[in-house]
């Protein structure tokens, strides 16, 4: 009986979702609380200090298997996203930019870190001397990672960039 009324008046009883008006506010008064509880600039530098993290073991990996190992991409995305969501305890699309963002970031600096390694061997200098002209020079950097890069890694990044925002939400926000 209940369902034939709620069909033949939706608006009053919610049928078209299932809920009532009591579930709705209860959604809402829920929802309202997730962003009250919302720290933006906690989920920024979890994310940050975990994609520097991610990129010394990209790089870590790179150097000991001479081999660039592309779905790092995916748990460098997964533990950025994961950082994000549970310092940042986000609900809002912010959070899930500043996850793919960061991902990405993530990816690019363990291909870079690799790169100064490799660059510091050859050179037989250090990882830091390296590091340090690079701040000097950008350039060298953006020459590094030309001469490194592989069509390859756009998908790698991509991947990083959906898998660091998909995980960058506290479970039950409305993405």
């Amino acid at each position: 009986l209940n369902r034939i009324a709620a069909a033949l008046n939706p608006q009053a009883t919610g049928a078209e979702t299932g809920t009532t008006d009591s579930d709705a506010a209860k959604a809402r008064a829920l929802q309202q609380q997730m962003e009250a509880q919302q720290n933006f600039p906690l989920a920024i530098l979890a994310g940050a200090a975990t994609a520097l993290v991610c990129a010394a073991i990209w790089a870590a990996v790179t150097v000991a298997t001479e081999y660039q190992i592309g779905w790092m991409a995916i748990g460098v995305g997964f533990l950025v996203g994961f950082a994000v969501r549970i310092l940042g305890k986000g609900v809002s699309n912010k959070f899930g930019i500043a996850g793919a963002t960061l991902a990405l970031l993530g990816c690019v600096l363990g291909n870079l870190f690799s790169a100064f390694v490799f660059l510091a061997k050859a050179q037989a200098a250090s990882f830091f001397d390296v590091l340090v002209s690079a701040i000097k020079d950008p350039g060298l950097s953006v020459k590094l990672l030309q001469v490194t890069f592989s069509p390859m890694d756009l998908l790698f990044y991509g991947i990083a960039i959906y898998v660091g925002y998909r995980y960058s939400f506290r479970a039950g926000a409305t993405e």
